[in-house]
This record gives structure tokens, C-alpha cells and sequence, in this order.
């Protein structure tokens, strides 16, 4: 098989597909992608067997057959040649010898026959949205997955179809992160699956944040997401999600209302002088102002203070700082609505007036 390509023809749909290649495996052709030529075109692909990533070059062939290459290296290579050059690739039986000008490479190959390939495919439920809503709703929760929670459901990303919304959904029992697209689906009956964590933080990478479609398809087993020239397929976890809408508390509470910014620089202040290991910030609260304030074992000491709207019983109540700031990162409207209940209770987090996005944070004792 041989085949003469531009080299930046090859270099991003490489990229994208890198992120499926593990760089420690147990097996050696896991390292490589599987170079192929077909009627349908050419097409480069790796896995590492949870999930599978195939991009499309944008070039045509009479040539046909396939090969694989040592990922990594083959990534190395093209980004090390010069911008405009021509890259000739010929396999022949276990090396396959590359070609730029006067550069020349030799790099070892596996039988293309012995590259894994996911099931065929067999969609239960597909939506169709834009890849920029597609990225939104991921990046609105995704920080509030887990990592490496024994309840390894809560590792991943609940992702919901419902009649007239796409959801998603993340906590890692000390928070919780919700946000819905709202939009027709097509869908008639709703349906959850759980996306692992890799799933996530690979598709935001893939995704642009323009108005190109993105077609998701769903099955017992796996989700694959669509895009134009790259196929996106992932395992799901197989557990069943708790009942986030259990946790979410009710938006009759007593409520503080700030400007989103300044709420964040202040916390932001704070947290260089609190504790390293529980990064504790308090909320003093009385009528229309709320006082920060953090403390390390040094016992160095900050304090904010900030007006705000409240009108409820004076109050105090601690945080994890970090996972305030999350949130409030996430909500793209100038003021936010803080709702508490109790000094012992979550406080709900959202935009005033906007029924799409939910953020929980659960108090810590200080």
C-alpha cells in the first residue's frame, strides 16, 4: 500500500483521533492508529477499547488496503516537518517507511487485520444538536464529576434525552453541577446513560464551538457522536445514576443576590489564605452584605466584604471555596441568586430567572 498525502492534511485529523490511544497499554497495537483506504475514502482511526475515535482525510485514492502506524511517533513526525510538505507512506509487510523531501523514516507496523474495532452500531435513540450546545452542556457540569470514587458511576457524566431537552448531569456527592439544553429531541420517551469521564474530556476537546451539527446515537452499551469527518464512539458505564432531582433543594429559601464577578474575585482573594487541604471560606451573612472570611493553620488570616441583596436572619455558614468558584464559573449571567435554607443546609446556586442551569454545594463545618 502506498500513499502520498500533505502533511497537514494528515496532522489534525491525527489530532483528534490521538486522544483514543493510551500511553501505556497492554497491548502494543493499542499504541497505533489503523491507517485505511476504501471505496468510502480514507480514514484513520485508534482505540484503546472503551473508546474509539475516526477521523476522515479530506483526500482521494485509487489506492486500497490498510496499515497501522505507532501513534505517537507518526503525531511527532508530522508536526516536526515543515508546513506545506508532502509526506509518502509505504507499507510493506511489518515497517512502513515514511518519505518528506530528505527526511526518511522507517517505523514498525502490526497486521492491520489484528486493530480492534468496536460492534457494529445499532442506534435506540438519536438527537441532533449543534456542536456548540453539544460543548456548552458538557463544560456547564463536567467539573463536577468524580475521580476515582469507589461509586465509579459518579466518575462519569449523566446525559439525558428527554422529549424537549438534552441534559446533563455530574456530582461527586459533595456537589452537584445540572444544565439543559431546552430544544425538541424527537425523542418520545426519555433515556439516561452515563458517559465516562475519558468520554467527556475527549468529546469537549473535539467539539467547536460553532453552529456545525453533531448527530448522537445511543444504544444498550455505547454512545456515538457524529461530527463532520470525525466519528466519536464510547462504552457507557453500567449503573444506574442517583436521583439528582432529590438533591437539588427548592428556590424558596432565603436567597442572596450578587454580582457574579465580584463575588468570584472576592472568593478568589480569600482562598489564597485558606486551608490547603479543605480550602473552608465562611459566609457571615446579615442585611444586605455578606462577609467572607479564611483561615489557614498558620493561622493567617482573610477577609471580604461585599455587598449584596438579603434580607433573611443573619447567618454563617462554611464552603469549599473552590467548588463555589466552579460554579459560579459556570453561569455566564452577571448576577446569581445564592439560596439557603439553613446554616446546616445545600445552598442552590443559579442565574435569576433562568431554569436551565442548577448548582448545588453541600456546607463544611469550619
Amino acid at each position: 500500500m502506498e500513499l502520498t498525502l500533505p502533511r497537514d492534511t494528515l496532522l489534525l485529523p491525527l489530532q483528534n483521533v490521538i486522544g483514543a490511544v493510551e500511553r501505556k497499554n497492554t497491548k502494543q497495537i493499542l499504541g497505533c492508529v489503523l491507517l485505511r483506504l476504501s471505496d468510502e475514502g480514507v480514514y484513520l482511526g485508534a482505540t484503546d477499547l472503551e473508546l474509539e475515535i475516526e477521523a476522515r482525510l479530506d483526500l482521494e485514492t485509487s489506492e486500497r488496503g490498510s496499515c497501522t502506524l505507532p501513534a505517537r511517533k507518526l503525531l511527532d513526525i508530522c508536526r516536526a516537518l515543515p508546513e506545506g510538505s508532502e509526506i509518502r507512506m509505504k507499507a510493506a509487510g511489518d515497517k512502513v517507511k515514511l518519505t518528506s523531501g530528505p527526511s526518511r523514516f522507517e517505523l514498525a507496523s502490526f497486521p492491520s487485520e489484528e486493530f480492534p474495532r468496536q460492534k457494529d452500531f445499532e442506534g435506540q435513540c438519536t438527537v441532533a444538536m449543534t456542536q456548540e450546545k453539544l460543548r456548552s452542556l458538557l463544560e456547564r457540569v463536567a467539573f463536577a464529576m468524580a475521580q476515582q470514587d469507589v461509586r465509579y458511576y459518579l466518575n462519569g457524566l449523566l446525559f439525558e434525552v428527554g422529549e424537549k431537552h438534552v441534559r446533563g448531569v455530574a456530582t461527586d456527592g459533595h456537589r452537584l453541577a445540572m444544565h439543559s439544553e431546552v430544544m425538541p429531541t424527537g425523542v418520545s420517551e426519555a433515556r439516561q446513560v452515563i458517559l465516562p469521564r475519558k468520554a467527556v474530556q475527549e468529546l469537549l476537546r473535539l467539539l467547536e464551538r460553532s453552529d456545525s451539527p453533531a448527530s448522537i446515537d445511543i444504544d444498550s452499551n455505547h454512545i456515538r457522536v457524529s461530527l463532520e469527518g470525525t466519528t466519536f464512539v464510547s462504552k457507557l458505564i453500567d449503573a444506574r445514576y442517583p436521583d439528582y432531582d432529590r438533591v437539588i433543594p427548592g428556590d424558596n429559601g432565603h436567597v442572596v443576590v450578587a454580582d457574579r464577578d465580584f463575588l468570584v474575585h472576592a472568593l478568589s482573594r480569600a482562598a489564597i489564605l485558606s486551608n490547603d487541604k479543605y480550602r473552608g471560606v465562611r459566609f457571615i451573612l446579615s442585611r444586605d452584605t455578606v462577609r467572607l472570611e479564611a483561615n489557614n493553620p498558620e493561622q493567617e488570616q482573610a477577609e471580604e466584604q461585599l455587598p449584596v441583596e438579603y434580607s433573611g436572619p443573619e447567618m454563617e455558614i462554611g464552603f469549599n471555596v473552590q467548588y463555589l468558584m466552579d460554579a459560579l464559573s459556570a453561569i455566564e449571567w452577571e448576577t446569581v441568586e445564592i439560596h439557603l435554607t439553613t446554616d446546616e443546609g445545600s445552598a442552590l446556586i443559579k442565574a435569576p430567572g433562568d431554569g436551565t442551569s442548577r448548582y448545588v454545594v453541600m456546607p463544611m463545618r469550619l
